[in-house]
């Protein structure tokens, strides 16, 4: 069965443009030119990974609250922000608000379906790790590869997709430092050096809110980050 791709941007010929090299790939894809349509129909039956712009008709921020109302249906879903707005501000704000990616739109078509394509890597790697992995439990942190849940001193951490592959690949091994190109490999990250801080910050963030005294997630300063414990 085709994964399914919800696109959600207002200028129609863009849109046709990403839909069709989409629908290219072997992707099923629902285009949306608002926020909404797209809202109503997710909904009824979320998509396996939404592409959204940031300004969506006369909203300039309409991309920002579609992705927090998508976030509060799914914690897991993908999301990829798709913007012709470049500022290092517009790019960390996607992030926090709960992004997987963020990409330009004078980026290349090919650069785009890599980063969905890494997306779903992300999800069939996860999946295919459960018959040998299904939980991870490093003291008070547990994790569930099934469902994609984190729970820390059994209190849930909302994470996405890519916050729970950043747990998952500095807790698999406690004490050993990944750097920041090694945290992208494993994620399938196709970013930079800024963004993966920008993850690591808010999965930080996520985890303090539960816990206040929580500092699992050590930086190891010129070198990377480990999880201690």
């Amino acid at each position: 069965m085709p994964r399914r791709i919800a696109l959600v941007e207002d200028e129609p010929a863009i849109r046709a443009n990403y839909a069709e090299a989409l629908r290219r790939q072997g992707y099923e894809v629902s285009a949306y030119d608002g926020r909404r349509g797209a809202l109503e129909a997710f909904r009824v039956r979320l998509p396996d990974l939404a592409i959204i712009d940031i300004g969506l008709g006369e909203d300039p921020e309409g991309g920002f609250a579609l992705c927090r109302e998508l976030r509060a249906l799914s914690a897991q879903l993908p999301i990829v922000f798709l913007s012709a707005r470049d500022s290092d501000f517009d790019v960390v704000s996607g992030l926090r608000i709960g992004a997987d990616d963020y990409v330009t739109k004078d980026a290349s078509l090919p650069q785009l379906l890599a980063r969905v394509g890494a997306l779903f890597r992300r999800v069939e790697a996860l999946q295919e790790a459960q018959p040998v992995e299904e939980r991870v439990v490093r003291g008070q942190l547990e994790l569930d590869l099934k469902r994609f849940s984190a729970h820390w001193q059994g209190s849930r951490v909302d994470l996405t997709l890519t916050e729970f592959w950043v747990v998952h690949s500095l807790a698999r091994h406690p004490g050993h430092v990944k750097n920041r190109d090694q945290l992208m490999r494993d994620a399938e990250l196709v970013v930079d050096d800024a963004t993966v801080t920008s993850h690591v910050k808010r999965v930080r963030s996520k985890f303090v809110a539960v816990d206040p005294a929580f500092d699992s997630i050590e930086t190891v300063y010129g070198m990377g980050y480990r999880w201690k414990g």
